[in-house]
């Protein structure tokens, strides 16, 4: 019996790696820009961008040339010493969020977040008391699996098997400003949320209530923490979602595209707070690797040099006109939401699931995040082009539920 080269080395990842995915039956072998191709030589349109890790695209060009010059340089030294590519990728980052004086580097989101949540409990200690420490998240949110990332992460299904989790973490609903009001006291020293909830459902805060919590951290001395992992690096329409509320956070975390596809993660903070970091505080091994860094410089780069940002908030504009002329078609789409290419796709009935795979076939690569919601999460280089032959597919696929 014949298998495909697919199938092989998906029997064999089931046999030799944890179960801890639910695994489509397709191996991707090679990348480029907003395509992919499979061991078996055939090519899809990507409408993931490896969960939001890529919005200058699959081995972008610009991306890959400087990892090559660098890696024949140096690697990985140790952060006993600076090394050339963190510091400037460090300066860069506090000057593109136009707030940021400091930047811790990590491997990852959820890494980032754990020292995020360090630093904000470090500051409160050290600056008020040590009862200070209670932190306000939002139903809904997805902050990562590591312990204190998923104790941020107000998602009981998530939660419920890991438990006990973190103390000190209370849930909030987004956009509804009376529910924060009675959580905050005495010992609240941060407000914890993405502008747009991503693995929620694409959910994205609204102007007044971003205005508000800004507002209410200032008047009571809150810190304001923003988990920008999957909304930064141009995907909602800016460099950075904060700016489309025209506030300035506290901590910013960051991570996915930074990268371009090389693992990086950064906390970006001002000097007041990020003292709170002393020597032994806190720490990475792999954090500021030479090498994921001048990826993180080509990306930002690249992402200004072609206006990125810009581009995403146009085609994002074009994509959801053309859903919402779907939605009016269609009973069975529920809601169509987001921000820039930062899109959900709500429908009433548990299709999800039957569309990925789907589209699969079809050589387009989308993604659910519930049973009844899609996300879109495209590189930012996508054509509108590419955008008309999701929808036409979408629209086929959709009168046939």
């Amino acid at each position: 019996m014949n298998i495909s080269k697919n199938m092989e080395i998906f029997e064999q990842g089931n046999k030799y790696l944890m179960s801890t995915y639910s695994r489509l039956p397709v191996v991707f072998v090679k990348a480029k820009m907003q395509y992919l191709w499979d061991a078996e030589g055939s090519k899809y349109l990507d409408f993931i961008a490896g969960y939001g890790c890529l919005n200058v695209g699959h081995s972008n060009k610009f991306v890959v040339n400087a990892l090559k010059q660098q890696i024949g340089k140096i690697i990985q030294p140790s952060n006993i010493y600076f090394n050339q590519s963190q510091v400037k990728l460090a300066k860069k980052l506090c000057e593109i969020t136009e707030f940021g004086e400091k930047v811790f580097f990590a491997n990852s989101g959820t890494e980032s977040i754990e020292g995020a949540i360090k630093l904000a409990r470090k500051y409160s200690a050290d600056k008020y008391n040590s009862f200070r420490y209670e932190i306000i998240s939002f139903e809904k949110s997805f902050h990562g699996r590591t312990l204190g990332a998923l104790a941020a992460t107000a998602q009981p299904e998530k939660q419920k098997l890991f438990e006990p989790l973190l103390a000190g973490f209370k849930y909030a609903v987004l956009n509804d400003i009376s529910s924060v009001s009675k959580l905050i006291n005495e010992n609240t020293c941060a407000i914890l949320l993405e502008p747009v909830q991503g693995e929620g459902g694409v959910y994205p805060a609204d102007k007044k209530f971003m205005e508000w919590l800004r507002n209410i951290c200032n008047e009571k001395n809150i810190l304001l923490i923003l988990d920008e992992i999957q909304t930064g690096f141009g995907r909602t329409g800016k460099m950075f979602a904060y700016k489309n509320y025209n506030i300035y956070p506290d901590i910013l975390v960051v991570a996915k595209s930074l990268g371009g596809g090389m693992p990086i993660g950064a906390i970006i903070s001002t000097e007041k707070i990020s003292d709170s970091f002393g020597p032994g505080t806190h720490g990475s091994t792999f954090g500021g690797n030479a090498a994921a860094c001048v990826a993180g410089l080509a990306v930002i780069d690249y992402l200004i040099e072609n206006n990125l940002p810009g581009k995403s908030m146009k085609l994002g504009q074009y994509f959801l006109k053309k859903l919402m002329q779907i939605k009016k078609k269609y009973a069975v789409v529920k809601e169509i939401r987001g921000a820039g290419l930062m899109i959900g796709m709500e429908f009433n009935k548990p299709v999800a699931e039957k569309l990925v795979k789907g589209a699969l076939y079809d050589k387009i690569v989308i993604n659910k995040v519930s049973s009844s919601t899609l996300r879109f999460l495209p590189p930012l280089i996508i054509t509108k082009k590419n955008i008309d032959r999701l929808v036409k597919w979408l629209d086929v696929n959709i009168k046939e539920i």
